[in-house]
């Protein structure tokens, strides 16, 4: 962005946020594969994994409900915005294509964030006592952007498909549930799953909501919010990037 018109991009990628909210996030779809599908997976593993308690596997859907909202529409929106023709206007519009991105990702964060603290309120509706209200709210931030990102990231390909990047958005959502110490205990895993652990951001942040929620953690503190911090800002500048490259092809 131009640092002297840096305040009104700022205003226009709120306005942009705004408008995906009022567009987009109330469709049926962002129900289901945003609140819907993590309850049901927390619900099977609850039901068939008894020696796992409740204390482990609610971080877990904290998690997997972070993850699948802020990524629901996020990796679409571009794709449908292009099919309409609604992406050429407002690329049209003195706005720059980090502030179009930033308004996407903007959304999809606030409606990650509201949708977390629901879960992490049921959590404590069960009986668990929140210990380090803090991290908890750091570590939701830092996940909601990183997650974001993710959700942008996947929308590079420019294509006026929205199936495209939702399918490959599932691809890629589903296998870092079953590596990120979500269900299994990482202490479980064997050494080639820690590895895979390593390199996912979900990890980092459902290891810092079970320290928030029990004190119990795999990873130190510091090395979680760590690692959170520099997945999102790798993915942030990686999004802003390669939007910048393909807007002109979808033009």
């Amino acid at each position: 962005m131009n640092p002297a018109g840096l305040p009104e991009q700022l205003r226009r990628a709120w306005a942009i946020a705004k408008k995906d909210i009022r567009l987009y996030y109330a469709k049926n779809s962002v129900l289901v594969f945003g609140i819907l599908m993590p309850v049901f997976l927390f619900l099977a593993f609850f039901t068939g994994s008894r020696q796992l308690p409740l204390a482990f596997l609610i971080p877990g859907l904290v998690g997997t409900a972070l993850l699948f909202t802020a990524t629901a529409i996020s990796p679409a929106i571009f794709s449908w915005e292009g099919r309409h023709g609604t992406l050429e206007r407002l690329a049209s519009c003195p706005v720059t294509t980090e502030a179009i991105v930033l308004g996407d990702m903007i959304a999809s964060i606030l409606y990650g964030i509201g949708i977390t603290l629901i879960t992490v309120f049921i959590g404590l509706a069960l009986g668990l006592s929140l210990l380090h209200g803090i991290i908890m709210i750091v570590s939701i931030l830092l996940a909601a952007c990183c997650f974001s990102a993710i959700g942008m990231l996947l929308a590079v390909p420019p294509t006026s498909e929205p199936s495209t990047p939702m399918m490959l958005s599932l691809l890629i959502k589903f296998p870092l549930i079953f590596i990120s110490g979500i269900f299994i205990p990482l202490e479980q895993m064997p050494g080639w799953g820690l590895v895979l652990a390593v390199f996912s951001p979900l990890t980092y942040f459902t290891d810092l909501v079970r320290y928030s929620f029990t004190e119990t953690h795999y990873f130190p503190v510091l090395i979680d919010i760590s690692a959170l911090a520099l997945f999102t800002l790798v993915f942030t500048a990686g999004t802003m990037y390669l939007h910048k490259r393909t807007m002109p092809k979808r033009l």
